[in-house]
């Protein structure tokens, strides 16, 4: 089973938070990591530039699609950029944390 890091943005920490207490207790990923950035982007013609959250849920392939589905209902944003990106290596130890860790 291949790892997932899936990554979205918000407007603020308590949005992150959010977001991440629901998908760890829904079993969705087994850990979320939250940090703020600086984001830079055209938004309907004109050129944005916000302080974010950014946020990387850890989880498995399997899990993407409903990982991906809640989040694309319980997202603040109008548009959210959610997109994954594999784990091309993993310690077998932590790889089989993250698989025990999230709901099949």
């Amino acid at each position: 089973m291949q790892l997932l890091a899936v990554y979205t943005t918000v407007s603020d920490e308590s949005q992150a938070e959010s977001l991440a207490g629901e998908a760890i207790e829904q079993g969705l990923a087994a850990c979320i990591q939250i940090e703020p950035i600086r984001s830079v982007y055209r938004w309907k013609g004109q050129v944005e530039r916000e302080h974010e959250v950014r946020i990387m849920f850890k989880t498995t392939a399997g899990r993407y699609q409903a990982l991906a589905r809640w989040l694309a209902r319980a997202h603040p944003y109008e548009m959210p950029a959610i997109y994954a990106v594999t784990a091309r290596e993993a310690t077998e130890d932590y790889a089989n944390w993250v698989r025990e860790n999230v709901s099949p």
